[in-house]
């Protein structure tokens, strides 16, 4: 098989990458979708291949860790589920994020899942675009209010409503905030096979990320060329906000969906199978993924969602704002990965009790900060076993913001983040 031109250590699923666990085989779904079916085969795989772990990824993806062995007989498993394509190539672009609640979003301004096939189609399809970086991403948005803005993505997409018309307007290397330019929706497609080719034109083999082309080239001469009707902006995009927890109506009568948390991300194969079984008792067969690491049940009708989420609760998943434990997010820790500094999943779980009130934290093991793809509001960054130094989210700042105090033990860290002003607490 040709050498990637640039070569990831990041796993896929056809890359198992080791840990201190054991292997790490991550499944990249479409749209962040899971059919009851494919849910049971990753349990299977999770429980006779690995260590019965699963982790939700906060790229709407699933893992499994701690694999053990040869797994030629996994692959197939998760390959005959249609969880990925044959060619490693295919499967490591598969980086498009959607909102968990794309096509049935009361306030979505178009439904992203036609264009979104498009282009997922395109990027296992198209050898030269197999030369992007297995953490190359997109973001496809479509207005809806449940939707993640805080990813930085390579190329992002938002619906724009200019002359009475709905336009893509996008932006590179960054979030959804202003537009740089804006094309015809029926145009989505053909601009995101150009702005993708054009960087495929421009970066070096080290060059793996957008952000590093802007640093040589403008943004504006970056879309020169492209050969599509540019709208050129700035437009601003505007942000509706639901929470990824609780029961909220769709766009479709009658119907409304629920969301659910693992704790920490983390679910075994009884947990997944049974999430599939009440996902077909109660909804239409699937489950989506979140960008928070949770999960959603669409299509459920609306005198339903009561007892799905006592099923949901009874199961061990987070149902509620109100759960201290929904607002943390940890990284795998010392318990699984040779750079973590302390057992973060754990420490997690302690500084839950131990905090007054919900609050947003980021505990990681190490700097790499794995678990989250955007700076939270809080920030413990482990320095040995059981203690952290604490950072606030600072604009002004690079990395997890300001250091606000160095190698705390869990309770002084509670004690900390409690005194912090409220806007903080989010």
């Amino acid at each position: 098989m040709k050498e990637p031109i640039r070569p990831s250590a990041c796993p896929g699923l056809l890359r198992i990458v080791q840990a201190l666990d054991g292997g790490i085989c991550r499944i990249k779904l479409a749209g962040g979708e899971l059919s009851a079916e494919q849910a049971r085969a990753v349990a299977h795989a999770a429980e006779h291949f690995a260590g019965g772990v699963i982790e939700a990824t906060n790229r709407a993806n699933l893992q499994i860790r701690g694999i053990t062995g040869s797994h030629p007989a996994m692959l197939e498993g998760l390959l005959a589920a249609g969880l990925g394509p044959r060619s490693s190539g295919g499967d490591d672009v598969r980086n498009l994020m959607l909102s968990p609640s794309a096509g049935i979003d009361p306030h979505m301004q178009f439904d992203t899942r036609p264009l979104a096939e498009q282009i997922l189609h395109s990027l296992q399809h198209r050898e030269r675009l197999h030369e992007l970086s297995a953490k190359f991403a997109v973001l496809l948005d479509g207005g809806e209010a449940l939707a993640m803005h805080e990813h930085a993505h390579d190329l992002w997409l938002a619906p724009l409503l200019l002359d009475g018309e709905t336009w893509l307007g996008f932006g590179l290397a960054g979030c959804p905030g202003t537009a740089l330019a804006a094309v015809p929706l029926q145009q989505g497609h053909a601009l995101a096979i150009a702005v993708l080719e054009r960087f495929l034109d421009l970066a070096s083999p080290e060059q793996t990320r957008m952000r590093h082309v802007l640093g040589t080239v403008s943004a504006e001469d970056f879309i020169a060329p492209l050969a599509v009707t540019l709208r050129l902006g700035p437009f601003a995009i505007n942000k509706a906000g639901t929470d990824r927890l609780g029961t909220y109506p769709q766009r479709q009568a009658g119907k409304v969906f629920v969301g659910a948390a693992p704790p920490l991300g983390r679910l075994g194969p009884p947990m997944l199978r049974d999430l599939a079984r009440l996902a077909e008792q109660h909804g239409d067969g699937t489950l989506r993924l979140t960008p928070w690491q949770s999960v959603i049940v669409p299509n459920v009708d609306t005198q339903c969602a009561p007892r799905l989420t006592a099923a949901l609760d009874a199961l061990g998943l987070l149902c509620s704002a109100a759960e201290p434990l929904a607002h943390l997010v940890a990284c795998t820790g010392s318990d699984g990965c040779k750079k973590g500094l302390a057992d973060t999943k754990a420490d997690a779980r302690l500084l839950a009790t131990l905090l007054p009130h919900p609050q947003a934290v980021h505990l990681s093991g190490c700097p790499r900060s794995c678990a989250a793809a955007h700076v939270a509001p809080a920030t413990l960054l482990a320095t040995s076993a059981g203690h952290y130094d604490l950072y606030l989210r600072d604009a002004g700042q690079p990395g997890f913001g300001a250091l606000r105090a160095r190698n705390l033990d869990l309770h002084a860290a509670s004690d900390l983040l409690a005194r912090l002003p409220t806007e903080q607490h989010r």
